[in-house]
């Protein structure tokens, strides 16, 4: 049992708002919960991501990788055909 008289206000149906727009309902200490970014409105979630490449990081990590997985399928099948 809690000790009366320190622990903060529960509020078990606190208003989660994003845009003045009530998006779900959770318990806090908060009565109302502003939010500027939620799954329903993130690019991640909503599929209008786009990735900003300004110095080629990407393209550089794709590259990078794409030829680490071909020197590794290639030295595979060159091993697996020695041991044949």
């Amino acid at each position: 049992m809690p000790k009366p008289n320190i622990h903060p206000t529960w509020y078990p149906e606190a208003k989660v708002t994003c845009n003045g727009e009530v998006i779900m309902t959770v318990g806090s200490t908060s009565p109302e919960i502003n939010v500027e970014v939620w799954s329903g409105n993130h690019p991640f979630y909503t599929g209008t991501q786009k990735i900003i490449d300004t110095e080629g990081r990407v393209d550089r990590f794709q590259k990078r990788y794409a030829m680490i997985g071909k020197k590794v399928n290639k030295e595979a099948s060159e091993s697996s055909s020695e041991t044949k």
